[in-house]
């Protein structure tokens, strides 16, 4: 079906009517006539690309308890996201042509949104030997990311050896940033507050060590390093000084990095626990900065779901990660667009445009005009609510946002012209 929205302030802008035919934008303009097409009102609403995430566990195969492909998904589309990309480490791992397949077939057949496949650096995410990268990029999912996330590529030869494979084939190879030997049993963030909460701390350099590492041997063999989920003000610098020597190296953070800091783990509450840990409010202030900037290329929400069991916990056993595709928009109006570091149009590059040209995807983070494919989100801005767990479409609840009263709401989610959200509810 097409589809004419009508008054939508495009990347924030003046209100303008956007025509979807057959898939993608037909026409931009005022008074469009809709000749058919089911008129659908974003009176007051911001118009977006798309939203992409370079990093989301969707969990399948072998953790459908915590989440599933489809499950993953339709949160996605509540989030405003028509496109994700599925970490690897599921169970199996995704580290061969077969299991990459099967991701991708099984986003495919649920249709709430695209799923990119991320493909294992070394077999079994074990850091040991690499994993079938030419495979993977051949296959029908195509592969162009390649991370071991959860874990970090910390021999420094396997490092060297994936940027080298993947630049025959355009590939990136995302990092998690996480020097094993400095965080063994490490709980939080090492500070004051792990001083105080008699919590083993997970110092800074842990992550600075290796980003340092990777960005020198990515500048020596001339291939492309992302860094996941940077958490540290001296992450950040490092980067930027990899940027300014040519360094052909991107990074990501994720919302909830943007908002909270480590003063959270006051309460020994697991949901606060995360893979890295929250840091400092002076790390929050950095890593704002540093996505206003520039040095930081885009958010990727990192959703971690996890069953209740895992979280409902004590601290030392609980799981590490958060959820974040439904409440990522809303922390990044309150993080970056309520405070002035970001407008709509900033908004847009970090959570659409940049995120797809890091993970090479050709049809999606594209600008909002004629001939592009027509994947939109309607997103108001103005309404403030505490968010609700209970409401959440993931499978699982482990939101750290749960009580915290934030801005916006998606009211509508394209993908390619259909709409997967309406009105705020699920298609």
């Amino acid at each position: 079906m097409n589809h004419l929205i009508r008054g939508a302030r495009i990347l924030g802008g003046a209100p303008a009517d956007i025509l979807v035919r057959n898939g993608q934008i037909a026409e931009i303009g005022t008074g469009l006539d809709a000749g058919g097409a089911q008129a659908v009102d974003a009176d007051g609403l911001v118009a977006l690309p798309g939203l992409v995430d370079l990093h989301t566990h969707l969990r399948e195969p072998g953790r459908e308890d915590a989440e599933t492909v489809e499950s993953g998904t339709k949160a996605a589309a509540m989030g405003g996201f028509t496109s994700v990309h599925a970490m690897a480490n599921t169970d199996p791992v995704a580290d061969t042509a077969g299991v990459v397949e099967q991701v991708w077939r099984l986003g495919r057949e649920a249709g709430y949104c695209d799923v990119q496949p991320v493909g294992a650096v070394t077999r079994g995410i074990a850091g040991e030997q690499l994993a079938e990268l030419g495979a993977m990029a051949d296959s029908a999912a195509r592969v162009r990311v390649f991370s071991d996330d959860g874990h970090c590529v910390s021999d420094a030869v396997i490092m060297r050896r994936a940027l080298e494979y993947v630049k025959a084939f355009g590939g990136v190879v995302a990092q998690h940033a996480q020097e094993p030997r400095l965080t063994e049993g490490a709980q939080m963030n090492e500070g004051e507050m792990s001083a105080a909460l008699g919590l083993r701390g997970w110092p800074a350099v842990a992550e600075e060590a290796i980003i340092a590492r990777d960005v020198l041997l990515a500048q020596h063999v001339g291939s492309r390093l992302h860094v996941c989920h940077v958490s540290t003000a001296g992450s950040v610098e490092i980067i930027r000084w990899a940027k300014s020597k040519g360094c052909p190296v991107t990074a990501e953070v994720t919302p909830h990095h943007l908002l909270l800091d480590d003063t959270r783990a006051g309460t020994y509450d697991p949901i606060f626990k995360v893979n890295p840990p929250l840091r400092t409010a002076e790390d929050v202030a950095a890593l704002r900065a540093a996505l206003a900037d520039g040095t930081i290329d885009c958010v990727a929400t990192d959703h971690a779901p996890h069953p209740v069991e895992a979280k409902e916990t004590e601290w030392a056993v609980a799981a590490m990660g958060m959820i974040g595709l439904e409440t990522a928009l809303p922390v990044v109006q309150e993080a970056m667009v309520e405070t002035g570091l970001l407008d709509w149009a900033g908004v847009a590059e970090r959570m659409s445009l940049s995120p797809a040209r890091i993970g090479r995807l050709s049809g999606q983070g594209r600008p909002l005009e004629a001939g592009s494919p027509a994947n939109i989100t309607l997103y108001d801005p103005s309404p403030r609510r505490a968010v609700d767990a209970s409401e959440m479409t993931s499978k699982s609840r482990n939101t750290p946002f749960a009580g915290l009263a934030l801005p916006g709401r998606v009211v509508a989610t394209f993908l390619r012209g259909t709409p997967t959200v309406l009105e705020g509810k699920l298609q």
